[in-house]
């Protein structure tokens, strides 16, 4: 980690004593040399981290500026997602009898965060922690989908498209065709993309802003498909996903989604 940064934490971390330190406070509580912590407080400043308390010229301090409740939110979003969906996931769960899964992205990967295994006895199984390319499967391309176009051309001009089973989809035009049919009808179905012998079918979690914060998908054994249990999976999933979405706060009326969800 950067030292600066390091530095930079330490001199935030003064706060929790005293809601405004004066610069002089800020040295002695950091033990860092004054011309360190005086550069630094002009870089939090500048980024809303740190605002100015003047009272009097001689008279400065400092405090903890908003854009910390800014990241505070975004944190308490991210947990408040995962407790409000669990409830959800294991009802899809038990009402399916199949894998039910809750993904994220992070360090331009998805990652499988929950999961809520069949009780047959034969059953797909997924780690949690597990990472998946985000070209690669249900959840994976959903929350690709969901990102900037900018974002994602950025993404496929770094990217190498692996083939990690034989239907892991390898060209970029094709991929770019699924962005969009995702898009178009709100969810994302994958056939044996990432594990062999799987299908999966996702859809997106949204937060009050209607931004995708997760992916809640069900992956069943692609012995046990057909057209039927498909169009079961995607309703039964479809359901929980908007009962996700009520739960969170989000009225898709009032903030559109990425996703257009045609069909809802």
């Amino acid at each position: 980690m950067s030292q600066s940064l390091v530095k930079a934490i330490k001199i935030l971390d003064c706060f929790s004593t005293k809601a405004e330190l004066s610069l002089i406070d800020l040295v002695e509580l950091s033990g860092l040399p004054k011309t360190t912590v005086f550069r630094l407080l002009s870089s939090l400043e500048e980024t809303g981290l740190v605002v100015k308390a003047k009272n009097t010229s001689h008279d400065v301090k400092f405090r903890l500026g908003l854009k910390l409740l800014e990241y505070g939110n975004y944190v308490n979003e991210q947990i408040e997602y995962r407790k409000i969906a669990l409830p959800h996931m294991r009802e899809l769960n038990e009402t399916l009898n199949e894998l039910v899964h809750l993904t994220v992205v992070e360090k331009e990967e998805a990652v499988y965060v929950e999961k809520m295994d069949s009780t047959k006895p034969v059953r797909l199984v997924i780690e949690k922690g597990r990472r998946s390319p985000l070209y690669a499967g249900s959840a994976p391309k959903l929350l690709l989908a969901s990102m900037d176009d900018a974002v994602i051309d950025s993404y496929l001009n770094k990217v190498t498209l692996k083939q990690i089973t034989k239907n892991t989809i390898r060209n970029v035009d094709e991929l770019k065709a699924e962005i969009l049919k995702i898009r178009e009808q709100g969810f994302s179905f994958s056939r044996s993309e990432h594990f062999k012998n799987t299908m999966g079918f996702s859809f997106p979690i949204y937060d009050r802003n209607g931004n995708t914060v997760a992916a809640i998908g069900v992956s069943i054994s692609a012995n046990d498909y057909s057209e039927e249990r498909e169009k079961v999976i995607i309703e039964k999933t479809r359901i929980a996903a908007q009962n996700i979405w009520k739960d969170m706060g989000w009225n898709p009326d009032s903030c559109p989604s990425k996703l257009t969800f045609g069909n809802r």
